[in-house]
């Protein structure tokens, strides 16, 4: 008898290893195992539960863009180490070989059904999307092109915030993106994703003509524990999710990952 058990245990193991890495996805929403191709056809949403997972970048090019329309500017701006932080230059290293960027975020010019828009987009996998000197850089330059080259803007935004690698000059970043965008003279949508917050959110990310976020993004400027924490008290149920935030008043729209590019051209449609 324990042969046969033994036996099955084996047989049942064997099949497991047939099942190559990476091919299944825990959705992190519901709990559902996922095959992996599936929920890539469906734009990285649990069909579910309607979990958006993290994507990064060049998919948020590929979903909200005209293919092959992308075209980047101030690709070769990389971060340096003015704070001599340790293993701050190893950090950047390993996000840049994982990532193939040289910092959290692209910036350049693409099309919307054929309209041309200056775009940014942040890769949460650089570094947990943080702003140093170079996303800041990279995003002022963006709202000035914007201004000078008479464009829409939109930024999409994936971020845990200001990068405390480099200190004040992070920091310093809230205040030159927010300048920037008090003299853009064309229209701005901001588009929230899971995360969003402490120092992007409290600079350009909240400064859009038109907020949309994805559906069950965190949205905030500290994390629900850290205020749990602070005011001793239980949160609201969703506390900082897309659709508290919308409740109260700090995003104009929740809208499905599907749908954002039809929403932005709608909008654009509009405002330009």
């Amino acid at each position: 008898m324990k042969w046969f058990e033994r036996r099955k245990r084996v047989e049942k193991e064997s099949k497991r290893k047939e099942i190559p890495d990476g091919f299944w996805i825990k959705c992190d929403g519901c709990g559902e195992i996922l095959y992996k191709k599936e929920i890539m056809k469906n734009l990285m949403v649990c069909p579910k539960c309607n979990y958006h997972f993290r994507i990064d970048s060049s998919i948020y090019e590929s979903i909200l863009l005209d293919e092959e329309s992308f075209k980047a500017e101030d690709e070769n701006l990389a971060p340096s180490d003015p704070l001599r932080f340790r293993n701050y230059p190893e950090k950047v290293k390993k996000a840049q070989k994982k990532t193939s960027l040289n910092d959290a975020i692209i910036c350049g010019q693409g099309k919307i059904e054929g309209r041309d828009i200056e775009i940014c987009i942040m890769d949460f996998n650089f570094i947990g999307g943080s702003m140093g000197s170079v996303v800041g850089e990279k995003v002022k330059r963006a709202i000035q092109r914007a201004s000078g080259l008479e464009l829409p803007l939109v930024i999409v935004s994936a971020t845990g915030g200001a990068r405390m690698h480099e200190g004040i000059l992070s920091l310093m970043q809230m205040a030159k993106t927010a300048t920037a965008l008090n003299k853009l003279n064309t229209p701005f949508i901001s588009i929230l994703t899971h995360p969003t917050t402490a120092g992007v959110l409290a600079s350009y990310a909240s400064l859009g003509d038109v907020i949309i976020a994805e559906p069950g993004a965190l949205i905030g400027f500290a994390g629900p524990r850290v205020i749990q924490q602070t005011i001793k008290k239980e949160l609201p149920e969703g506390f900082q999710r897309s659709e508290f935030m919308l409740g109260h008043g700090l995003v104009d729209m929740v809208v499905h990952r599907k749908d954002l590019r039809e929403t932005v051209n709608i909008l654009l449609g509009h405002l330009c």
